[in-house]
């Protein structure tokens, strides 16, 4: 049987690294895998779907997957995954003192369909209480003017989304312009300690952990699609590729827990994982569906709500039916 020729994009994961590099193969598939900066990945697959499979944005995946007639469909394997509560910076002169104190307040974001802010745009809507109406939302990028968004958006009647294209959100925020902005990677402002910028929760993993035990939803950021073409002609591909995945995190994880060598540049990190198993389960990192379930409801009633997905869909609709059918004898 010739093998499926596939081409796959992605950023460097450890995770997926021994199927990248052929140590794990997908049964009946090569791949060509192009790993590349994460941005570039998504805006590419995004527009031009110029490769078979990709990570994406799990925001903008639901946006197109719940199109009425999508040509893309999910793998439940998650590239990225991240608690979210160390997103909030804040300007100290505006007051905000905890989250309930963004109401009424002028918020930045990079994108509106940015996996992150959905989730906490959720927690503060559902968990603090704030309307997402009583926020003064600006969009911008976070270190350049111009960034725009990559979706189609349905946005909530009486919100008030204004897009900014000629400053950037950490600018903004250093001069008072923007009380807080929600981004996934710390703006320069901060890094380079301006004084009137800090984090809205300085001890953001004792509240991530909270919520985690709270909630059990885990923050999936980035997801593998597939065009749905390739699956019509070879329905076996998705499982087939879920399979080399899964084998490829599993390796992942025991390089992590290996204390025989240093495979990482980071002290007691073998010790660390291990206390965090036994706290919370031998695979800290779950692909599937059932595994994520809380995860996988939650966010797709924040994109509805927020008016990034079409519908309020289910998580078995994004992703191919009976695709995690029990295969244990």
């Amino acid at each position: 049987m010739k093998k499926l020729n596939l081409t796959v994009a992605t950023d460097d994961y450890d995770h997926f690294r021994d199927f990248r590099l052929g140590l794990v193969k997908a049964e009946g598939i090569e791949t060509t895998w192009l790993c590349m900066d994460i941005h570039e990945v998504f805006s590419r697959f995004a527009a031009n779907r110029e490769w078979d499979v990709s990570e994406l944005s799990f925001a903008k995946f639901v946006a197109q997957a719940t199109e009425p007639d999508p040509d893309i469909i999910g793998i439940p394997v998650f590239a990225s995954r991240m608690f979210r509560m160390s997103s909030f910076y804040i300007n100290r002169k505006s007051g905000i003192k905890t989250a309930a104190d963004l109401r009424g307040k002028k918020v930045g974001l990079p994108e509106w369909a940015q996996t992150a802010a959905v989730y906490t745009r959720g927690w503060l809507a559902h968990e603090v209480g704030v309307p997402l109406t009583e926020i003064d939302w600006y969009q911008a990028g976070t270190e350049q003017p111009g960034r725009t968004e990559k979706v189609e958006l349905n946005l909530p009647k009486g919100l008030r989304l204004t897009r900014v294209t000629d400053k950037a959100l950490s600018g903004m925020l250093a001069a008072g312009e923007l009380d807080c902005i929600m981004t996934a990677r710390p703006p320069s402002c901060f890094a380079k300690k301006h004084p009137d910028v800090a984090r809205l929760m300085p001890d953001f993993q004792t509240e991530e952990m909270r919520q985690f035990e709270h909630t059990k939803v885990y923050p999936i950021m980035h997801i593998i699609a597939l065009k749905r073409s390739i699956l019509k002609e070879h329905p076996w591909v998705a499982r087939n590729l879920f399979n080399a995945f899964e084998e490829s995190k599993n390796n992942s994880l025991e390089r992590l827990t290996d204390m025989s060598v240093s495979r990482y540049p980071v002290p007691w990190l073998a010790d660390t994982v291990e206390k965090l198993q036994n706290k919370y389960g031998k695979d800290l990192y779950p692909y599937g569906i059932e595994e994520n379930r809380p995860t996988l409801e939650t966010f797709l009633q924040y994109a509805y709500e927020q008016g990034i997905a079409r519908r309020h869909a289910k998580p078995e609709d994004l992703f191919p039916p009976g695709i995690m059918v029990s295969v244990k004898v």
